[in-house]
């Protein structure tokens, strides 16, 4: 039994580390992005589209009209609950929707869509200085408007090794040091 106690100290003490919140000049705590590999995460699951609670599907469909929901994913991350909700919209285009469970009512807050670079705002390409051509571009829009443009480039063989993230507020574009939380 004293062996374990070192442990149970350890374990204590991680339990206790900052969380990803900073205060706000009101007092309230504001969010702030976690930083890679800092998200706990119990990893996603695929969910059959008929084992999707309604409300997280009504949440999709209320988001893009005419989205035809064809896969799910389940997940909790730093203790809230998410469905990735995958469709196609009427002209063909995928869609994913990042759902998350606020205080037992589901919201989009996330919509992303693959895109071309050339379809990225010019202020975004520009701010791109990370020495490779995009092969994968994927626009995030968040629930505030914000969007995130994810560019990913080979590296190693791998044609999505490298990942640069740029948020766009419609007016600048600033790349981002740390991952962006959604």
């Amino acid at each position: 039994m004293n062996r374990l106690l070192p442990i149970a100290v350890v374990l204590a003490a991680g339990a206790c580390s900052p969380t990803d919140t900073a205060e706000r000049e009101d007092g309230a705590a504001a969010a702030r992005p976690a930083a890679v590999g800092s998200v706990a995460t119990s990893g996603k699951t695929d969910v059959p589209v008929a084992g999707v609670p309604a409300p997280v599907l009504a949440a999709a469909r209320a988001a893009r009209e005419g989205v035809t929901i064809t896969e799910a994913e389940a997940e909790t991350r730093d203790g809230r609950r998410y469905f990735d909700i995958g469709g196609t919209l009427p002209d063909g285009t995928e869609i994913e929707f990042d759902i998350m469970d606020d205080g037992g009512t589901w919201r989009v807050v996330e919509t992303q869509r693959d895109i071309a670079f050339a379809a990225v705002p010019e202020p975004v390409r520009t701010a791109h200085s990370a020495g490779f051509t995009p092969g994968r571009v994927i626009e995030s829009t968040q629930a505030d408007g914000i969007v995130i443009f994810e560019l990913f480039g080979e590296e190693g063989g791998n044609p999505e090794g490298r990942k640069v993230e740029i948020k766009w507020d419609g007016r600048r574009a600033e790349v981002l040091q740390e991952e962006w939380a959604h």
